[in-house]
């Protein structure tokens, strides 16, 4: 299988869950609130011998009309019509953001015409119940009753080797993937397992659903991935996706 980044940058976030753009070479995170966390925001596109994935979809921010994920897979020679599953680990706004476009009457599409999303049906519905400024509800209406959509509902298998485990950790109805195909396994844990430092210590995030949960998740993940070679996917991390 082919593995392609597509990092939208780096950012800083605080307590006000505003995504702020950080230049490494130049910023000083010293300068930004107390609290702020350093976070990249990538995407990934998992190549299969039966489709091109796409794990979460962005910020959804735009430059000169285009969505930057478009920008993305355009600069790694995939079109985005190509896209054939859109896998969601959950629908928080970095994540997410990137799942619709808005054309300039307002209205908004799916941005990948030809993909079938995967998306669990609870953590649709508390989205929508939630709504700012964890999930932007209005870009997210367009998978109600949307025929592109596959709602899940707990764990299962997709066309026989792309496994989902909902996990109720990093949120509440959050999930995470196993792509599995040729004696390889790639693994996504979202924001379950956002960065690879989180999966060698002992760490709790005040932030997570249940954070405990997490971190027992990653030292079980780590471990086995370990044992059977995985290939870790970070969404996260800004050295080491």
């Amino acid at each position: 299988m082919q593995i392609i980044p597509l990092s939208e940058g780096a950012f800083t976030i605080d307590k006000t869950k505003i995504f702020v753009p950080f230049e490494l070479e130049q910023d000083d995170l010293q300068a930004r609130p107390v609290g702020s966390l350093l976070v990249e925001v990538q995407p990934f596109v998992v190549v299969t011998n039966n489709d091109i994935i796409l794990l979460d979809t962005g910020l959804g921010f735009s430059k000169n009309g285009q969505l930057q994920i478009h920008s993305n897979l355009i600069a790694a020679g995939i079109a985005p019509e190509k896209i054939t599953k859109v896998l969601m680990s959950h629908l928080h706004k970095d994540h997410a953001g990137g799942i619709s476009k808005r054309d300039r009457l307002g209205n908004y599409s799916l941005a990948f015409e030809n993909a079938t999303y995967y998306v669990q049906q609870q953590e649709f519905d508390y989205a929508m119940e939630i709504g700012f400024p964890s999930y932007m509800s209005e870009e997210l209406d367009v998978l109600f009753r949307n025929p592109q959509v596959e709602w899940l509902n707990g764990n299962g298998i997709i066309d026989n080797y792309i496994h989902y485990e909902i996990t109720a950790g990093h949120c509440k109805y959050h999930q995470v993937f196993f792509i599995k195909e040729n004696n390889e396994t790639i693994f996504f844990g979202g924001d379950d397992a956002p960065q690879i430092q989180q999966m060698k210590t002992k760490f709790v995030a005040k932030y997570d659903y249940d954070g405990k949960k997490c971190m027992e998740l990653r030292q079980q993940w780590w471990e086995q991935g370990l044992q059977e070679h995985w290939k870790f996917l970070f969404y996260h991390d800004i050295k080491t996706p």
